[in-house]
């Protein structure tokens, strides 16, 4: 057997394996969550959004689909190559590192569904949030949607298994150095695999002290899809709107 050990999101968001363990996730409820943030943000008709650490880009098609000029970009060259039988006159997308501005400006920079804080080098946060500044027009807003931290710590599940595609996950999560880890072991093919997601668990003043050392400012913050307001305790989500 050979053993697959990398260190985290390059390589293990490349692999057909997170697709695979991650493909259940909610679309409708994603699609709601666009719908809400579209319209309270009050983007003009056919404006433009930059999709950040867009992944296959299911996303973005949905963006595009309700009328906005959508370019997706990510890290992963195997997502962005099945994302390009997508495109259109106003649906883009590119290989990007977020930590860098990208060369255009837009209406409105989503990065959503916890794609934040993987970084191994702590300065490549506050990198990502003025790259993000750099990206937006003059009247753009931000979002950034990410766990909240102190909800999940508190419900953390420390190990489960999930059989998906005849392959089975042996998950494990616990709270690291600041960060919420998760480690994946699975056999598929004969071969024997290791994963590990760390995320920094960023707080709301984690993010407050980001958004200042940026410069930018933070207008709003929701604690789930539907945009109702932020409870640390209870609250699934962290939404945040700035500028």
């Amino acid at each position: 057997m050979i053993e697959h050990t990398t260190k985290w999101f390059v390589s293990w968001f490349d692999t057909s394996f997170y697709h695979i363990l991650y493909k259940d996730r909610d679309d409708t409820e994603a699609q709601v969550f666009m719908d809400n943030l579209s319209q309270y943000l009050n983007l003009p008709e056919e404006g433009t959004i930059l999709d950040l650490a867009c992944g296959k880009g299911r996303h973005s098609r949905y963006l595009n689909g309700i009328g906005f000029d959508v370019t997706g970009v990510d890290l992963s060259e195997n997502s962005i190559a099945f994302a390009k039988q997508f495109e259109n006159e106003r649906l883009q997308f590119d290989v990007h590192d977020m930590c860098k501005p990208y060369k255009k400006q837009f209406d409105a920079v989503f990065n959503l569904f916890t794609s934040f804080g993987y970084f191994d080098d702590e300065a490549d946060n506050l990198n990502t949030i003025k790259a993000i500044k750099s990206n937006l027009n003059e009247t753009g807003f931000a979002v950034i949607d990410f766990m909240n931290t102190e909800q999940v710590i508190a419900n953390l599940v420390s190990e489960n298994t999930k059989t998906i595609d005849g392959i089975t996950f042996h998950l494990k999560r616990f709270v690291k150095d600041g960060y919420i880890v998760k480690t994946i072991h699975f056999e598929a093919d004969g071969e024997t695999y290791n994963f590990e997601e760390r995320v920094r668990a960023f707080t709301l003043s984690d993010f407050e002290a980001l958004f200042e050392a940026a410069g930018v400012h933070l207008l709003d913050v929701f604690g789930n899809y539907a945009l109702d307001r932020y409870d640390a305790k209870t609250s699934e989500r962290l939404v945040m709107i700035f500028k």
